[in-house]
C-alpha cells in the first residue's frame, strides 16, 4: 500500500511537471505570435489606408491659391500648368506616397493603387508632351520651351525603379521645371515661355486623350470575353498590315489583370477631369466661339461619375446580363460615353 502510494505521488509530479512545462510553452509561443500579429494588423490598416482613391480638387481655388502666393495676376495657360503640376504632386505626396516602386510591405503586395497612379502618369505625361509640342508653340518650326522638355524627359522616367535614382526623384525634378516654365510664363518682361489657347492646340491633345480612351474602353469590355471581327483594314481597300490577324478572334481580359486595368482607368479620368476643368479655363474663349463649352462639361461629367463610390470588397465581374454586378463593364460605359464626345468635340472644333 505504501509502495502503491510512492508511484502514484511521482506519476502525480511528473504530470503536474509536464503540464507546466506546457503552459510555459504555451506562454512563449504566445508572447512570440502577438508582436507578429500586430504587425500584421498594422500593416492591413496601412494597405486599406494607403488604397483609398483620392477625392478630386478644386482646380480654380489650387489656381487662385498659387498666383497669390507667387503675387502673380493670372495669365492664359496658368490654370493648365497649375493643374498638371498639382496633379503630378498628389501622385507623389498622397497618403503612404508613390507606392509603384516600393519593394517593403506593405507596399508591395498592394496592387490597385499602383496602377490608379500608372493611370494618372499616362496622363501626366501626355499632357506635358501636348504643352511641349503644341500648347507653348505658336507654329511647327518654332522652338519648344527648354523647361518642358526637361520635364518631359523626367515623367518618362521608368515608373517603378526604386533607386539610383529614384522615380521619385525624377518625377520632382520634373515638377520643379514646371515651375521654372510657370515663372517665366507670368513674369511680363519675359516673352520666352508662351502658351497659345487655339482651337487646333486643344484638338492635338483631344486627339491623344481620344485614343487612350478608347484602348482603356477595349479593355474594359473584354472583362466578360467578346467575338470580335478584325475591323484593323476597314475603309481603305488599298491598305496592308505588317502581320495578318484572322477575321474573327476571340478578346478576353486575363482574371488576375481585371482589377488592374479598371483602376487604371479609374486613375486616368481621375487626372482628365482635372485637366479638363483647367482647358474649360484657358479655352474658354475658344470654347464659347465654336460653341463647344457644354460640350466639353458634359465630358466631364461622364468622367467625375467614373469617381464614384466602390462599395464592394473587391472588382465584381458578372457576366454582364448575370446577378452579379460587372464593375468593368460600368466603368467602359462611362469612359466610352466621354470617349464619343471628345470625338464630337474635336469635329466642332475643327468647323470654321
Amino acid at each position: 500500500m505504501e509502495g502503491f502510494a510512492k508511484t502514484w505521488n511521482k506519476v502525480t509530479r511528473r504530470d503536474a511537471s509536464v503540464q507546466s512545462n506546457d503552459e510555459s510553452d504555451s506562454s512563449r509561443w504566445g508572447w512570440f505570435l502577438l508582436p507578429i500579429v500586430l504587425v500584421l494588423l498594422i500593416f492591413l490598416a496601412l494597405g486599406w489606408y494607403w488604397s483609398l482613391m483620392q477625392p478630386t480638387f478644386n482646380v480654380s481655388a489650387r489656381t487662385e491659391a498659387k498666383l497669390e502666393q507667387m503675387q502673380r495676376p493670372p495669365v492664359v495657360g496658368a490654370v493648365t500648368t497649375i493643374a498638371l503640376m498639382s496633379v503630378a504632386e498628389t501622385l507623389l505626396d498622397k497618403p503612404g506616397g508613390y507606392l509603384s516602386n516600393d519593394v517593403t510591405p506593405p507596399s508591395w503586395w498592394l496592387d490597385n493603387m499602383p496602377n490608379w497612379e500608372y493611370g494618372v502618369l499616362i496622363q501626366v505625361r501626355d499632357m506635358n508632351k501636348a504643352m511641349r509640342e503644341a500648347f507653348s508653340r505658336s507654329q511647327s518650326q518654332s522652338l519648344e520651351d527648354q523647361d518642358l522638355a526637361l520635364a518631359e524627359s523626367r515623367f518618362n522616367f521608368n515608373n517603378d525603379s526604386w533607386m539610383f535614382p529614384a522615380t521619385e526623384k525624377q518625377y520632382r525634378q520634373g515638377i520643379s521645371h514646371l515651375q521654372a516654365y510657370l515663372d517665366r510664363l507670368l513674369d511680363p518682361a519675359n516673352k520666352d515661355a508662351q502658351f497659345f489657347a487655339r482651337a487646333d492646340n486643344l484638338r492635338y491633345w483631344l486627339s491623344t486623350v481620344e485614343t487612350r480612351l478608347g484602348n482603356l474602353s477595349q479593355r474594359l469590355s473584354a472583362s466578360v470575353g467578346q467575338q470580335r471581327l478584325n475591323t484593323d483594314l476597314a475603309g481603305d481597300s488599298a491598305a496592308s498590315a505588317s502581320t495578318p490577324k484572322p477575321s474573327d478572334e476571340y478578346v478576353k481580359t486575363p482574371w488576375l489583370e481585371i482589377d488592374d486595368v479598371y483602376y487604371e482607368a479609374r486613375g486616368t479620368s481621375w487626372a482628365l477631369i482635372h485637366f479638363l476643368r483647367a482647358v474649360e479655363q484657358d479655352f474658354s474663349d475658344i470654347l464659347v466661339k465654336k460653341n463647344a463649352l457644354v460640350s466639353l462639361r458634359q465630358i466631364i461629367r461622364e468622367l467625375e461619375a467614373t469617381q464614384s463610390t466602390v462599395y464592394s470588397p473587391m472588382i465584381l465581374n458578372g457576366s454582364g446580363f448575370g446577378m452579379l454586378a460587372n464593375h468593368s463593364l460600368v466603368m467602359a460605359s462611362y469612359i466610352s460615353r466621354a470617349n464619343a464626345a471628345i470625338i464630337n468635340l474635336r469635329e466642332l472644333l475643327e468647323q470654321g
